[in-house]
This record gives C-alpha cells, structure tokens and sequence, in this order.
C-alpha cells in the first residue's frame, strides 16, 4: 500500500511539472511594443536595434559622435540629415530631432516598405561650439547670430559642406567669404562617415536641411538633374509652402553634398529653412509626409 501512494505521488508531480512546461509562457515574446530595424555598425556588421536608438556611423574631427537613427524596416530607405552646418544652423537639427520625435510617437507615419533613417547632427563640433551640446536642445539655447559663425565649421576648421566630391577645392566660398574644403575631397571624417553610409545603405532619396533661404534646391553635378530628384523637390515644395529651385545660384559652391549625391546617381534635394533659428516644423512635417506617401507599398 505504501508503495502505490508513493507511486501516485510520483506520477502526480511528474504530470504537474509536464503541464508547467508545455503551457507556460515562452520567455521570448513574438512581438515587441518596439519593432526592430536591420542596420550596420561602424565597421559593416549587421546590427539590430528598436526603432529610433542610435547606431554610431563615425566620429568627427573633435572625436564626438555622429549618430543614425533608424524607423521602420522597408527596403526603400529615405535619409534626412540635419546639421552639416553645426551651430550656424542650429535649427537644421532641430528639424530633424523633431521627426525623430514624430516617428517614435507615430510609427504608422512611417509607410510599409520604407525605411526612414536620421542622422540630426552631422557637424556636432559646431554645434557643440555655439549650443553646448551635440544632443537635444532646445531654439532658446541658441545665441545671436554673430555668435553662431564659428559653429559652421568642424573641429579642423573646414565647411563640410565645401569637402564632398563635386567641384572640390581647397578653397571654398561661402557668400563672400573665403572658406576652408579641406585638404582633399573627403578629408574630413564626418564626410567620410556620410560617404560610408551611403555606399552601404544606397538610399532611395536624401533630404538635407541648410539655412536660410525658404527654399528646395535640386541637386545637380553637371549630368543635368535626375528625374526623381525633380519630383522630390516639386513635391517637397507643394506640400511644404517653400519655393522649388532647379539650382542654387546666389554664389558658387564647390564640394556640395547633394551635389556629390547627383554625382552618384543618389537623388537628392537641400531643404533650405527660412532663417536660423526656426524649426518651422508644420512645413517640414507636410513636405516629409508627402516624401514618404511617395515610397509607400
């Protein structure tokens, strides 16, 4: 008698602990309140990472971090880039910061088969110079407009907007002033960093925000304009409020990022905000949602 109660005894644990394994919850879930997207790391190894953290693509030249931030997981990538110009245009990154904010508080805004990528800092040298920081700050952080001039430039002194592979020349020109380019096409590690990503990512479009002019300039290094890149900035600019331009031609620029853009066949358009200190975010959202309805499944 003794021997079957323990009998029994065995056999109820053993089908207690069978009913724990086979119906509990798996420790992995199937899906995640943050969706994962499939980038690369500095060195081209696969990465995945929640919408919006930040994967490192370089360093500038003061040794600060230039980031990318990632939404959405479709083939069709559209790349926005604020900041090339620092603290003189403080606001390009503001712009920027404020999609990043829309896209983590909407993802749905972020259409299927796209994938929307911002880098909000390229110069975080120049930014850091006038505003303190290379993160988040805020429009009343930023001086007076004399105070901004040294914040275009890197930490060696060079307009990276003047260091890309259209045009270059040691010698740039920024309205009248004399401005450096670097030593060589692409001697500068932020534009280094922007040429690595896109030769690994080959985006589908490019937006780049510079101040102050209001307008949207197509991109263009002597092969005419490509046709997607005339559409991006008719589009850009109905929806926006802003004035399409088929070129910039106040002054002569010389190792232009878009410019190298059109160069590699990468469509490409500068979004000019109208001064140095405002966002004007409501314009921008409707020219970034009519660009991303645009690549949508």
């Amino acid at each position: 008698m003794k021997n079957l109660l323990v009998a029994l005894v065995i056999l109820i644990v053993l089908g207690v602990l069978g009913w724990f394994f086979l119906f509990k919850t798996p420790t992995t879930p199937l899906t995640t309140e943050n969706p994962t997207t499939s980038t690369t790391t500095e060195d081209g190894t696969p990465a995945m990472t929640p919408d919006g953290t930040a994967v490192k693509i370089g360093s500038s030249a003061g040794g600060n971090d230039i980031n990318a931030y990632h939404y959405g997981t479709g083939a069709k990538e559209v790349l926005f880039v604020g900041g090339i110009h620092g603290g003189y245009s403080p606001n390009t990154s503001l712009v920027a910061f404020d999609l990043m904010d829309y896209l983590q508080s909407n993802p749905e805004a972020v259409p299927e088969g796209v994938k929307v990528t911002v880098i909000p800092v390229m110069n975080p040298d120049g930014l850091k110079k006038v505003v303190g920081t290379t993160d988040r700050f805020e429009a009343s952080d930023i001086p007076s407009s004399a105070e901004t001039v040294p914040g275009r430039f890197n930490g060696d002194t060079v307009d990276l907007n003047r260091n890309f592979a259209c045009d270059w020349q040691a010698k740039g020109v920024w309205q009248s002033r004399e401005v450096s380019g670097g030593t060589a096409a692409f001697s500068e590690p932020e534009t280094q960093a922007i040429k690595a990503y896109v030769a690994a990512s080959h985006p589908t479009a490019v937006i780049v925000w510079y101040s102050s002019a209001g307008g949207v300039f197509s991109s263009n290094c002597h092969d005419g304009i490509l046709p997607e890149t005339t559409a991006l900035t008719n589009l850009y600019a109905k929806a926006s409020g802003y004035t399409a331009h088929e070129t910039f031609d106040f002054y002569e620029i010389t190792g232009d990022m878009v410019n190298w853009l059109a160069k590699e066949g990468v469509p490409g358009i500068s979004v000019l905000l109208t001064n140095h200190t405002d966002a004007e975010w409501s314009k921008n959202k409707a020219g970034i949602d009519a660009v991303l309805a645009r690549y949508a499944n």
